[in-house]
């Protein structure tokens, strides 16, 4: 699944800026973002109530109609931006359904002493698929075209239909209530919501990752493709530069970050990680070289990796189970919202100043949010606590938050 999305990741970019323009290109990413912060709330009660290998697979054939209308806009050379918003939103409605499935299903499937491990595998996996997806686009765009690539990605949903279906099926942690319909929804939403704000760690921990978004999701996003044109560079050199990304995510999921911890603690590394992403970020806005690049752009994908491993286990475990789907689909809410403020600032910026200041300075100002997650309450005792002790510890620390009658 991540190697045909990263495909469409480069190539949906790229045919906008070579057939449009920047404000194009930062209107589509505005409306998906928009869409998805408010399908990922809309679908999360609903997910918690099937299972979610279904779920996966309805929505990986979801996700392949998709495909197949990007693959008809461009085979009949039919360009234009509302058709593609359109494809693009009945992606963002499938992959609402897969994203609520996978990113709760592994604590389902696997013993909690051997999770770390387990997301450690997900994620050099996913970093896999993030390291070949762009080098396979970018040498499919700059050899066979916009429309084979388009068809290629349509071929990998299809073989992600037929892997979805291997995956065991899981139990479902429906929470039991005498509503239904609306009603249900409603209360099933505001439990996730009541929940995440009970407890001040999260709440800081969002607000934080909201305000470091807003900067960080154009600079790994919407900036890329624009900086690779801007310097007359092919779009093997853009696979080339999300490929360089992806590397540095995948080596950041071995056990370096296992090395880190043990010599500097969670804490520690999980802020520099943080800072240092931003911070590298800003060196691409001043850079010319196309190597240069590659290697900026590399570091930047290692530093994500660790920043995302040295938290991820920890919440994952403190987030009771029958409300890790809606706590995770309100940060993605959050997050989203930040995908639609970001890609506006960005398209504004744009407008009056010249693309490395907009960049350098997008750059920089996520490394200072960044640096606000030493102000959450309680973040350095949590993740002073080892997997058995953090294993519930929101429901220990704060159960009025997680009642459910």
């Amino acid at each position: 699944m991540t190697l045909a999305l990263m495909i469409t990741y480069i190539t949906i970019p790229w045919w906008i800026i070579q057939k449009g323009n920047a404000q194009d290109l930062a209107i589509y990413g505005g409306i998906t973002a928009m869409a998805i912060f408010f399908f990922q709330p809309l679908t999360a009660p609903i997910c918690e109530r099937y299972a979610k290998q279904k779920q996966l697979v309805q929505g990986t054939i979801a996700l392949a109609l998709s495909a197949l209308l990007f693959c008809l806009i461009a085979t009949f050379d039919r360009y234009h931006l509302w058709l593609i918003i359109t494809a693009g939103l009945v992606a963002v409605v499938a992959n609402a359904f897969i994203d609520s499935a996978a990113t709760t299903i592994t604590p389902e499937l696997i013993p909690t002493a051997q999770l770390a491990h387990a997301l450690q595998l997900r994620k050099r996996a996913s970093s896999t698929g993030r390291f070949l997806g762009p080098i396979v686009g970018g040498g499919l765009l700059a050899t066979a075209g916009i429309t084979a690539t388009l068809w290629v990605y349509s071929g990998l949903v299809i073989i992600a239909i037929l892997s979805a279906r291997k995956i065991p099926p899981t139990i479902n942690t429906r929470i039991a209530s005498n509503k239904k319909g609306i009603a249900l929804w409603w209360l099933e939403l505001q439990g996730g919501i009541k929940a995440k704000w009970t407890v001040p760690l999260e709440r800081g921990w969002t607000l934080v990752n909201f305000l470091v978004w807003i900067f960080i999701g154009p600079a790994f996003n919407l900036f890329v493709p624009l900086k690779v044109h801007s310097l007359g560079l092919s779009a093997a050199w853009l696979g080339a530069c999300e490929a360089s990304i992806s590397i540095g995510m995948l080596l950041g999921s071995f056990n370096l970050a296992t090395f880190l911890i043990n010599q500097f603690g969670r804490y520690r590394v999980r802020v520099f990680a943080a800072i240092s992403e931003g911070l590298i970020l800003a060196c691409v806005a001043l850079c010319n070289q196309p190597y240069l690049l590659i290697v900026a752009f590399f570091c930047a994908g290692f530093a994500n990796t660790l920043m995302v491993l040295v938290g991820s286990t920890h919440r994952a475990l403190a987030i009771p189970k029958e409300f890790r789907v809606r706590i995770s689909s309100v940060n993605k809410m959050s997050t989203q919202m930040a995908s639609t403020i970001g890609p506006a600032l960005a398209g504004i910026a744009l407008l009056h100043w010249p693309l490395p200041t907009v960049y350098m300075a997008f750059s920089l100002i996520a490394a200072i949010c960044a640096a606000g997650f030493v102000l959450i309450p309680r973040s350095k005792e949590f993740f002073g606590l080892d997997h058995e002790q953090v294993n519930d510890w929101y429901r220990k620390e704060y159960p009025a938050g997680f009642k459910t009658h």
